[in-house]
């Protein structure tokens, strides 16, 4: 037997000590655990579930089959009688009309910001067009109202109504004194920017890009020139929604800020310190964009363990279920985005979790959701609408353990849990992870926004604990590292299952999950905030 073999067999039993005096349940056993991981990643993703893109054929194999497991493994349909929750979106491809956004700025001064070199524009509104009449330009720095971090770029300025211009990130990435320094908050993503300027009143609001500071070039950005997504309200239309969002090439915002007067480098780099003062362009612009949309439906899955004595509270396990389906092909001629590790290997986390919580002789104090959302390769919107419209209330929600790309992963000493530090379900996992004779990583690396990307985020948004299992580094067994990086099949047709994936960092930690949502549920109260 290898090192890697006693390791993990020694973390097993040891795993037993953490679910406070609760028999173990069946499945245990680390081969059986594997073969049901394996079958679930490799039928999820197969060439027969075509990628698993939503609002296709596909979408109702996947999310049948889904339900079909949750009812074998005994859970109750979550939403009334059914395993789905209907969620509504709204799909627009936007144009400016003559391909740009004509300028007209101090003393004459004009200039075009071309579509799509400058700028790419698009609305969340069911609408055939926008159109803003001398739409007015404010530089607003990054655009953040933090009181925590003693920031607000809005101070003394008035934006209601105009388009809003901020810079993407935050104060830290250029001083590492500034926020959290180099880990993103999420003031931030640019999903605040546009939360932000909605909240203030805006008619709209362009991000500023800098390759650096978003961890993506523009070619990224510019994918909005596509279809955008948002959710969608019968009875508003999203009428309330910010008539324009974007984002700004570095060379678009010299160019209107050369025709308003105002230089560039200075301009920025004072917007980078304390003490920044937004202000009004001497620019305006009549904004005109034409739009074509299409309503359409998808759906999230979800099952219930009822509870005992809490049964009115829950821990919630999540992992989408959507990827790309069929797109650009690869160098091969694969043009099926199968997603087997992104998010196959979630799922099939979300899934073994269920079945060894229905094999215990008693079900936990409170109820176990396991929810398997929709469209959070769109940005979230699944998990999004579930939270808006929860089977149980937020403040009843005790916990979300989310999992996302967790397979293939060899053993590792490591856990790196992005989340943690702020409140008390980081005991839970400590302990978890210290039964196996693991050590815990939290927030190891925050830079590019990961924390902020993936379905849990929206719980923590409704005040609600959650973490999401990231990758270990320090590997048990360094002769064998991980045979498969995430950079050589991330979004690519190459997320297939191969044979001899590597499952052991996997059953890790979906074992010390299982021990920290067991703890959850059955604790007195649920996990607070920590005061900072």
């Amino acid at each position: 037997m290898n090192l890697r073999s006693l390791f993990f067999l020694f973390a097993a039993c040891l795993l037993c000590s953490v679910a406070a005096g609760q028999p173990f349940p069946q499945y245990t056993d680390p081969q059986t655990e594997e073969a049901l991981l394996r079958n679930w990643c490799k039928t999820l993703g197969s060439d027969d579930f075509g990628g698993r893109k939503p609002m296709t054929r596909y979408e109702i194999k996947t999310v049948d089959y889904l339900a079909g497991q949750m009812k074998e493994i005994g859970l109750e349909p979550a939403f009334g009688n059914s395993y789905f929750q209907e969620v509504k979106t709204l799909s627009t491809i936007c144009k400016p009309v003559g391909g740009k956004f004509r300028v007209k700025g101090d003393k004459k001064k004009k200039t075009d910001l071309l579509f799509p070199d400058d700028l790419v524009v698009w609305t969340s509104r069911a609408t055939d067009k926008v159109e803003i009449r001398s739409a007015e330009f404010v530089f607003c720095g990054f655009g953040i109202d933090a009181p925590e971090f003693g920031w607000n770029d809005f101070e003394g300025v008035d934006v209601k109504g105009k388009i809003i211009i901020a810079m993407v990130n935050d104060p830290g990435f250029y001083d590492a004194s500034l926020f959290q320094g180099k880990n993103m908050t999420y003031y931030g993503r640019w999903t605040y920017k546009f939360e932000q300027a909605k909240r203030l009143g805006a008619a709209g609001c362009l991000v500023l890009h800098n390759t650096a500071a978003a961890s993506y070039g523009w070619n990224v950005a510019a994918n909005h020139t596509g279809s955008n997504m948002a959710l969608y309200d019968d009875d508003t239309r999203n009428a309330g929604e910010l008539g324009i969002k974007g984002w700004l090439h570095e060379n678009g915002c010299r160019k209107l800020f050369e025709a308003a007067g105002v230089d560039f480098e200075e301009t920025l780099a004072a917007a980078k310190r304390p003490g920044f003062k937004a202000f009004t362009l001497k620019a305006k612009s009549d904004i005109a964009m034409t739009v074509s949309y299409k309503i359409e439906a998808t759906r999230n899955v979800a099952g219930i363990l009822p509870g005992t004595d809490l049964k009115d509270e829950v821990v919630v396990f999540s992992a989408h279920w959507d990827h790309f389906g069929y797109g650009e092909p690869d160098e091969t001629g694969d043009r099926i985005y199968n997603g087997a590790s992104d998010n196959g290997s979630g799922m099939a986390a979300v899934l073994l979790l269920a079945r060894k919580y229905a094999a215990l002789p008693q079900h936990p104090r409170r109820s176990m959701l396991f929810f398997i959302p929709t469209l959070e390769e769109s940005g979230l919107f699944g998990s999004e609408y579930y939270c808006e419209h929860p089977v149980f209330p937020m403040d009843k929600t005790a916990a979300c353990i989310n999992f996302d790309c967790i397979a293939p992963e060899p053993l590792t000493r490591d856990a790196v849990v992005l989340g943690g530090g702020a409140c008390e379900l980081d005991n839970y996992i400590l302990a978890a992870a210290g039964a196996q004779g693991r050590y815990v990583v939290f927030n190891d690396d925050n830079s590019d926004g990961w924390f902020f990307r993936s379905d849990h985020f929206n719980f923590v948004k409704k005040g609600v604990p959650a973490v999401v299992i990231e990758y270990g580094k320090d590997l048990v067994d360094p002769a064998h590292p991980n045979k498969y990086p995430r950079s050589d099949w991330y979004h690519k047709p190459s997320d297939e299952y191969k044979e001899d994936w590597d499952f052991s960092g996997t059953l890790a930690h979906i074992n010390m999950m299982f021990a920290v949502g067991l703890n959850v549920a059955n604790a007195d109260r649920r996990p607070a905030w920590l005061n900072k």
